[in-house]
């Protein structure tokens, strides 16, 4: 089975992606597959992240849209990951992630119409109950993608952030910025 086409995926949303200025995301069964391990007591529990995700968030900081993440977990091994990759707005240890979600959009200003959210637990329900394009991914469960306007063909921690990104590019003509000589 080859990858979608991303293009005529973006094109059958283009309405909805075309008005988002904040792209939010969990973490734990998102941008990654959900396991975690024990790194150490300095470090915490640690997560394996996909690195076109992580590329994919830079693209777009570097494009203007505002980025952040709503997670339940929270370790030193994850705030660093998360403010490695610049993200400016992270709100880490909400199981109730309603808080963290209103603190983001009062500080960006942004309206949840004008928000993407991708999540995939029953906690998650909420946020994505209430935003302008919601997301979730193959694994979660039934009531979760029953409840969004899309579910990623990859599945959660391989790049599933990163082909919503492609998505929200190619409806708002966003391109990389790549140095050439």
């Amino acid at each position: 089975m080859g990858q979608p086409d991303l293009r005529k995926l973006s094109d059958q949303h283009r309405d909805k992606l075309s008005k988002i200025k904040l792209f939010l995301t969990d973490v734990d069964g998102v941008l990654t597959d959900g396991r975690i391990f024990w790194a150490s007591d300095e470090v915490g529990f640690n997560r394996f992240f996909h690195t076109h995700d992580g590329y994919g968030l830079k693209v777009l900081i570097q494009s203007g849209i505002e980025v952040g993440v709503i997670s339940g977990g929270e370790s030193t091994g994850l705030q660093k990951r998360l403010e490695g990759l610049g993200i400016p707005h992270i709100e880490l240890g909400k199981i109730d992630k309603r808080e963290g979600f209103k603190k983001i959009l009062e500080k960006t200003g942004v309206s949840p119409e004008e928000t993407l959210y991708i999540g995939d637990e029953f906690f998650d329900l909420p946020i994505l109950e209430q935003v302008g394009f919601s997301v979730s991914v193959p694994s979660a469960s039934h009531e979760v993608q029953e409840a969004v306007d899309y579910v990623t063909h990859r599945e959660s921690g391989m790049g599933c952030v990163r082909e919503v990104i492609d998505m929200l590019r190619y409806a708002q003509n966003i391109t990389p910025k790549v140095e050439r000589d």
